[in-house]
């Protein structure tokens, strides 16, 4: 009887480990780029950088996603998934304390570092989840999610008044998110212990897989519909302001609208998958996404400015039910972990790559066409492929099958 409450204890303080794990995880895996965006004329000023030394400290990470993403897959199986989640942090660390040094190569060469960092999280955190609660997956994974964003979203509203409080400036904006990294790994470390001192609970260690991802058909469904809701998303947080202030909106007015966005999404991106993940089909959901993303586009392109809380509410829910359906896809589509992460490598290599194609076809368009019409029906055709392959891709099928 004392063995057994011995056991329900421990097992316990564990399922409450592993859900501070995916909560500190997550929370370091938008931040420390979200972060760069408020403090760039800072850092330019400081190091004296040109435009495309500029537009390097965002481009880095996003190219270390794309190229490294199923890389990270394949050797996954190489440790066991929490001590993979481990190094990921101590890179990520490692490349925000080179950042914050102070030279020009420095911050580049951390940026590296960082993007790897995250690289590693986005692949493996996927497949953790599935591993450790395979009866809580949507649950978990709106946890995921919402972790994820609420922390980007402070990075950006709060990363000039965090210089300020710390007296570092740029290097105080940058360099707190040390702090958070820091957090996940303290309570990684925990997690190993309690391993090691409980034998009898169970191992967080991936399955190995040969499966091929790039052969299943199922597997390109789901990165395709990824890499084509990220464009959007990206389209949308790059150009959007720009939009706006041609359409007589100026300065803060723009910055709340992306405030809406954000804070839309945040409830979305935790209530989704809990709603989704007891669907043995999403096909429903995918309609709803779309008809919400093709009146956005289509409001833009006619109405402009009008009526632009509105749409940004529309905006942050499409988005943020597109963004979790995605993620839960890499755990729902799949039959074991180590599949889990391998189509988050492929899907997050292959969405990213699609992703960054979106925002300078978007610009080059609005070049062309300064009402942005063109750009905004460009976005429109995008919302019908994605309809298609998320169609494919919310069916009730497994990538193995």
């Amino acid at each position: 009887m004392m063995k057994t409450e011995t056991r329900k204890n421990a097992s316990y303080v564990l399922m409450m480990i592993n859900v501070l794990v995916v909560i500190l995880v997550s929370s370091n895996l938008r931040s420390p780029i979200i972060s760069v965006s408020p403090v760039l004329s800072d850092i330019r000023n400081s190091l004296n950088l040109d435009s495309f030394q500029v537009s390097l400290l965002t481009s880095i990470p996003l190219f270390m996603f794309a190229t490294c993403s199923v890389l990270v897959s394949r050797f996954s199986h190489k440790f066991s998934i929490s001590r993979f989640l481990m190094y990921s942090l101590i890179i990520l660390s490692f490349g925000l304390f080179l950042r914050i040094t102070g030279s020009l190569w420095m911050l580049f060469a951390g940026s590296v570092f960082i993007g790897l960092g995250i690289c590693i999280g986005n692949v493996v955190t996927p497949g953790y989840i599935k591993n450790n609660f395979p009866g809580q997956i949507g649950l978990m994974t709106g946890i995921f999610a919402v972790s994820m964003n609420l922390t980007a979203a402070l990075a950006s509203g709060f990363s000039v008044k965090i210089g300020e409080w710390t007296g570092f400036g740029w290097r105080g904006s940058l360099g707190i998110w040390l702090v958070i990294a820091g957090l996940g790994l303290f309570v990684l470390i925990l997690e190993l212990i309690f391993n090691k001192k409980n034998p009898d609970q169970k191992k967080a260690a991936l399955s190995v897989s040969d499966f091929n991802m790039f052969k299943s058909a199922q597997a390109w469904n789901i990165s395709v519909f990824m890499g084509l809701q990220s464009l959007f998303y990206y389209c949308m947080m790059a150009w959007l302001p720009s939009f706006l202030t041609d359409y007589n909106m100026h300065g803060e007015s723009t910055g709340w609208v992306l405030f809406v966005i954000q804070i839309t999404m945040i409830p979305i991106t935790f209530c989704a998958p809990i709603i989704a993940g007891k669907m043995k089909d999403q096909r429903i959901l995918i309609v709803f996404i779309c008809t919400l993303m093709f009146a956005s586009t289509m409001m833009f392109a006619w109405l402009h400015s009008e009526w632009i809380y509105i749409n940004a509410m529309i905006i942050g829910v499409s988005n943020g039910l597109s963004f979790s359906l995605s993620i839960l896809f890499f755990s729902t589509r799949t039959k074991n972990s180590a599949n889990a992460v391998k189509i988050s490598g492929m899907a997050q290599s292959v969405g990213y790559l699609i992703a960054a194609f979106g925002p300078p076809v978007f610009g080059k368009l609005h070049d062309w066409d300064t009402s942005w019409k063109s750009s905004f029906y460009f976005l429109s055709f995008a919302v019908i492929l994605m309809f298609y392959f998320g169609m494919k891709a919310a069916r009730n099928k497994y990538v193995e099958d």
